[in-house]
């Protein structure tokens, strides 16, 4: 018997769903990741900026191209924060205590929203002085 015969045939039941099923639960797993977003203070705040900001983003945005770098650089700043948030989580479960590698990890993925911000912050002031230059 071989080490792959001693596992179950699926660790995981969404590895074998197939077709419109994993489709199906995959979206719920994605509403599950942002409703627990949504519990990170600073997930709403940028949620409820880019609820202002996209829309905004189709006015402001001269030409698609433009439209779509400030639309696409609001939804990256949430993007990065999930992954952040996510990557705080997996460090949380291991547990309380302080670690060097824990404190990395943490630190690293601030600096990753950080990022986010500074390019969306200069992508739409970029925007606005060209939009207000005229």
């Amino acid at each position: 018997m071989s080490h792959r015969d001693a596992l179950p045939e699926f660790v995981n039941e969404q590895k074998g769903r197939t077709g419109f099923s994993r489709v199906w639960h995959a979206a719920g797993y994605s509403m599950a990741g942002l409703r627990a977003g949504w519990q990170e203070a600073a997930f709403r705040l940028e949620a409820c900026l880019a609820f202002l900001l996209l829309p905004l983003a189709f006015f402001v945005g001269r030409g698609w191209v433009e439209a779509a770098l400030l639309a696409g650089s609001v939804l990256l700043v949430l993007i990065v924060e999930l992954l952040n948030t996510a990557v705080e989580a997996a460090i949380d479960r291991i547990g309380p205590e302080r670690h060097e590698l824990s404190k990395r990890a943490k630190d690293m993925g601030s600096a990753a929203v950080f990022l986010s911000l500074v390019l969306a912050g200069g992508i739409w002031l970029a925007a606005l002085v060209r939009l207000f230059s005229r």
